[in-house]
């Protein structure tokens, strides 16, 4: 399946849901860094009031969620970037927002990135992802998956190894309507302690999968 594919064929949510568990990989021109999505963020457009795209709201800085399914959406706050991933046919301005991944390539050198955090604190929100990259920018924005140094493995996939799966309410999303506020569009893997705000003593074995036969 191709990115076009994957990213138009299903609901928003479902795909946030799918994401869980397939490794998500960046060429940095010098090495592989990367890991094992474990938190995603679902945006559903016009519709939806924490969305950048609500009523339709469409400008230079988030021109990637009208773009077609696979489009990379990068965004910043203060000195903060996120990798977001749009959803949808072009002009849908749906997206994905990838909060957390579980470290599995390049450990030493996402290290060294994130000037010497380690563990949980590598990877466990959306900013600390990607200054583990070594981004700084938002020089992939607009860029098709295919075309970047970003890939999604859509054949390797943990998510079925997951023990349990939770849905619950996005982070930060603070405003007068609480029911987009309260709504449960985050998703992540239970127990695995690169989930941000997962707390010590809810790790689950095995960092929350499955364990393979």
């Amino acid at each position: 399946m191709d990115y076009s594919t994957y990213f138009t064929k299903s609901t928003t949510e479902k795909i946030s849901i799918d994401l869980l568990g397939r490794p998500l990989i960046f060429d940095n021109g010098q090495q592989i860094l990367g890991g094992y999505i474990v938190e995603t963020e679902a945006y559903l457009g016009k519709r939806d009031r924490a969305a950048h795209s609500y009523q339709g709201r469409r400008t230079a800085a988030n021109e990637g969620l009208y773009r077609r399914g696979g489009t990379i959406y990068i965004y910043a706050q203060r000195q903060y970037f996120f990798f977001d991933i749009a959803t949808q046919k072009a002009g849908e301005p749906q997206g994905i927002l990838i909060r957390a991944i579980e470290p599995a390539w390049g450990i030493k050198q996402m290290i060294t990135n994130r000037s010497g955090k380690s563990g949980p604190l590598l990877t466990n929100g959306p900013a600390k992802m990607m200054q583990a990259f070594g981004i700084h920018n938002k020089d992939w924005n607009l860029h098709f998956l295919s075309k970047s140094p970003f890939t999604i493995d859509l054949n390797d996939n943990h998510k079925n190894y997951a023990r349990k799966i939770i849905a619950s309410p996005r982070i930060g999303i603070n405003q007068s309507s609480p029911t987009w506020a309260s709504k449960p569009l985050r998703y992540y893997v239970s127990g695995n302690p690169y989930v941000s705000r997962m707390k010590i003593k809810d790790y689950q074995p095995n960092n929350g999968w499955e364990l393979l036969s």
